[in-house]
């Protein structure tokens, strides 16, 4: 029987997303929160940005959702890709690009260890140095050394970067159109790849040049903008309201067989690989927290997704806090509460 969120919890998260908005952490943001089978519940403060003049963040607002791309696009396309027949996650990712000739030492990394962030892959990812070379991006990437030993834990960019790459490849059709297709079959209109239009409808991001336009519609991460905005590791545009369907969707199908694919691929991915911190492990994707009762991912830019299937629990953050620089820490009390609050039964 799903947890419904108490009155206290409502209240607590409305007051801390109103500080951390006047304390200037972000412009403002939306927090959504309910149950897999209620009507979800909006909280909105401070305003989509100052170029929006006073327009408040809606259920509707478009943000860049950063890194959740990795569990929004990335992770539910390798699911199908599996189910398809297409993908194994115990081979290497060499087996799912193009054929390659000589040493390849990231192409031996799996899809497991690829997901689970234990690919030992190297963690610095400039894809800028690549400029003016005649070889395919995949091969560029497969061709560099390890940073470790397959096996410990560290969050990489890069493994979803190949992921994405092998997902086009194996489907013959680019990732952002097979995206696409997927968020139309789960009732999900509003996630999408970049660009978008400027406007009071889409948040903008950071200004990295003072005196040049601010991110605004475009991918915030660099290593997705130099490739045209469509990545496996970041690049997506979602709203609050889609972003809560979506945790529905996943919920609904982890409980009964409404999605039988989607449902299996869920619980397998509840399992844990590695451990990340005392408390925390890494499942196929997404974070593990309090035993694994709750798994949740974050966005670089200030967004986050938690899941609770085992109270039916969902929240959903949306702001745009690198908009004055790096505001992570300063959003992190917000963000620790809906963890504390989606946890609790």
């Amino acid at each position: 029987m799903p947890v419904p969120f108490t009155a206290a919890d409502a209240a607590r998260l409305n007051e801390i997303l109103g500080s951390v908005v006047a304390d200037g952490a972000t412009p403002g943001g939306v927090i959504v929160y309910g149950t897999v089978d209620g009507t979800p519940e909006y909280l909105s403060a401070g305003v989509v940005a100052p170029e929006c003049g006073d327009q408040a963040p809606t259920r509707h607002t478009a943000y860049d959702i950063a890194s959740l791309t990795k569990v929004v696009a990335t992770w539910p396309l390798v699911g199908r890709a599996m189910h398809d027949g297409l993908l194994d996650l115990d081979e290497p990712v060499r087996d799912f690009l193009p054929g390659m000739n000589g040493e390849m030492p990231s192409a031996e990394a799996t899809v497991r260890q690829l997901l689970t962030h234990t690919s030992g892959l190297r963690a610095s990812t400039r894809l800028d140095h690549y400029r003016g070379t005649e070889l395919p991006l995949h091969e560029l990437m497969c061709r560099e050394p390890l940073d470790d030993a397959p096996g410990t834990h560290r969050y990489i960019n890069r493994g979803y970067i190949l992921l994405g790459l092998a997902l086009a490849h194996i489907n013959d059709q680019p990732l952002d159109e097979l995206a696409a297709a997927m968020w139309e079959d789960l009732g999900m209109p509003e996630v999408m790849y970049g660009p978008l239009s400027r406007s009071h409808r889409v948040a903008p991001t950071e200004q990295r040049i003072p005196g040049a336009p601010r991110i605004w519609g475009a991918a915030h991460d660099d290593n997705a903008a130099l490739l045209g905005g469509v990545a496996g590791h970041a690049g997506v545009f979602a709203t609050p309201h889609s972003l809560a369907h979506y945790a529905q969707r996943l919920l609904t199908a982890c409980a009964d067989e409404t999605d039988a694919d989607l449902g299996e691929w869920m619980r397998a991915s509840l399992v844990p690989q590695a451990a990340i911190e005392p408390g925390l492990d890494r499942g196929l994707s997404w974070i593990l927290a309090s035993g694994g009762r709750v798994a949740y991912h974050h966005g670089f830019t200030g967004t986050s997704l938690y899941l609770a299937p085992d109270t039916g629990r969902y929240l959903v953050i949306c702001t745009n806090a690198v908009y004055h620089g790096n505001a992570r820490t300063r959003i992190a009390p917000l963000r620790a509460l809906a963890l504390k609050s989606t946890s609790a039964t």
